[in-house]
């Protein structure tokens, strides 16, 4: 089979993803094997690749997002069957015993393992994922529109939830790309108000034509604070600033899985009046699951741009660059 594979970590204008044929892999117990169709890309495979997060293996094939048809099933699967269509997300893998998994936030638990991290994703022909982390696609989506969902809507759908959002409240989004063009979806279609804060003038453009009340480059213009927030921004320096926009009692929730330094904050403007600063880190298979039924109620449509795999490189490169409107999404044929 075709395969993006990371040998070496490496800036991703160095091209460090290499196309090569690998064997197909094969499922072992309470695992199946997808036949690929699509594989979404995300900033969290750049920080895979680009070395800002431990390494855990390599080589390895990044990719989070996966779409496809289940064509092999290994022993002991008693859900899924050959040719349902499935994805597989970030998280892929969780003890089931520990405190977290036994409270409902396996989302914590010490021993997580994740697709394209510490086992081969989705960049390549074939992938396999056990049985009980992959999610079972609504027919409401085509393909490439339910790749997105996968990781940024999942990520989005949990810091929609982190962020306490009341009901018709007004919500502020600073970095308008893949997840947060999805969950400036589920946000409206909530009856709520949604002001975006970006830099990129097509990200802004975009935003405006989805429906967002207020879209700019300053916080301080924003009309009136938001009770909640969502950063999806990779850098520390805007989290002052975020909070200083938030009504009292309001809550910032910061969605990366990777980000630079926070600036000292003074309690007084940033944090006095009850607001809240809340990290949100992975998901559950539960969120995975309430994400999906409700993007499909909506229906969400991302916003996708379509590359060949062969493409990998070029497409992360675009999206490092802000270049992408939407999501990118790798397409295996065709």
């Amino acid at each position: 089979m075709r395969a993006m594979v990371l040998h070496e970590t490496g800036p991703i204008h160095t091209d460090p993803l290499i196309l090569q044929e690998q064997p197909e892999p094969e499922p072992g117990p309470r695992e199946v094997r997808l036949e690929v169709t699509c594989c979404a890309i995300c900033r969290t495979d750049l920080h895979v690749i680009e070395g800002e997060l431990p390494r855990q293996r390599l080589p390895i094939v990044p990719g989070h997002q996966v779409v496809g048809v289940v064509d092999r099933i290994g022993a002991e699967c008693t859900r899924l069957q050959a040719g349902q269509r499935v994805g597989v997300a970030w998280l892929r893998h969780t003890c089931g015993t520990c405190l977290f998994c036994r409270t409902g936030r396996e989302n914590l638990c010490e021993a997580s393992q994740f697709t394209g991290y510490h086992a081969d994703g989705g960049y390549a022909e074939y992938a396999v994922v056990p049985e009980d982390f992959a999610y079972e696609i609504p027919p409401a989506f085509a393909d490439v529109d339910a790749a997105p969902l996968l990781c940024a809507g999942i990520i989005g759908y949990r810091a929609l939830k982190r962020c306490n959002l009341p009901a018709g409240g007004r919500l502020a989004l600073y970095g308008f790309g893949s997840s947060a063009h999805v969950v400036m979806q589920i946000a409206r279609h909530r009856g709520c108000e949604v002001y975006v804060v970006s830099r990129t003038p097509s990200h802004q453009q975009l935003a405006r034509e989805m429906g967002a009340t207020w879209v700019g480059a300053d916080p301080a213009r924003m009309p009136a604070p938001a009770d909640s927030a969502i950063s999806f921004a990779p850098v520390g320096h805007i989290v002052p600033a975020t909070l200083e926009h938030l009504r009292k009692g309001g809550t910032l929730a910061l969605a990366g899985i990777y980000m630079t330094d926070i600036p000292p904050l003074n309690y007084e403007k940033h944090l006095f009046y009850e607001r809240d600063l809340h990290s949100v880190t992975s998901n559950t298979r539960a969120d995975g699951r309430e994400l999906l039924a409700e993007a499909a109620e909506i229906p969400i449509r991302p916003h996708v741009t379509t590359y060949p795999l062969a493409d990998a490189n070029r497409a992360l490169q675009d999206l490092k660059a802000d270049r992408i409107d939407g999501t990118g999404v790798l397409v295996m044929r065709g």
